[in-house]
This record gives C-alpha cells, sequence and structure tokens, in this order.
C-alpha cells in the first residue's frame, strides 16, 4: 500500500519576494474541504484558484500572484494530486502549460 501524498514543497526557478523576504519555496499541505472555501465569491475561476493555492500554503494571494509563469505551471503540476480529482481541472484553467499545451 503506497503512502498518500501529505504536502508537496515547489523549489521556484524565478524567487518571489514579498514583504522584503525572498521566498525560493513554497509547501503546499493536502486540501480539506473548508479550504475550497477560500476561492468563495471569486468571480474569476483563475484567481480563486489562486486564493486556494494561498491558503494551501499558508501565503497571502499576492505571492502566488507574483510567481513567474513557469513557475505557476509547476506549482499546478505538483499541486493537483493534493486537491483530488474533482479540482484537478480547475488547476489546468490557473497554471497554464510553460510549452502552451
Amino acid at each position: 500500500m503506497t503512502e498518500k501524498l501529505k504536502s508537496v514543497t515547489v523549489d521556484l526557478d524565478y524567487p518571489v519576494t514579498y514583504e522584503g523576504r525572498e521566498i525560493n519555496s513554497l509547501t503546499f499541505r493536502r486540501m480539506k474541504a473548508r479550504d475550497a472555501l477560500a476561492g468563495e465569491g471569486i468571480e474569476s475561476e483563475v484567481r480563486a484558484g489562486y486564493a486556494i493555492f494561498a491558503v494551501l500554503a499558508n501565503v497571502d494571494i499576492a505571492v502566488i500572484e507574483d510567481l513567474d509563469i513557469e513557475d505557476l505551471a509547476k506549482v499546478g503540476e505538483e499541486v493537483a494530486p493534493l486537491m483530488g480529482k474533482r479540482l484537478a481541472g480547475m488547476i489546468e484553467k490557473v497554471s497554464p502549460s510553460p510549452g502552451g499545451n
């Protein structure tokens, strides 16, 4: 029996500076039902996805918004297994693939 993934750390190729601190990696935890509420009331699906990423990484949404597009794609790929099958489709909308696929 394989152990289920509980968290994933994504190393950023393009670090983000937030409140005077350089962020080189983000650690995301498994999603809980209540985390979906982070995106509730946000009309933009993309921004709602960013809000969920921020909650899972315990960072301000501004950190997610400042990610380089390649790092955002990497986050989407690596975090998807933590979010369950139902939200996997939303991840594709939030984090475009770097190759344009």
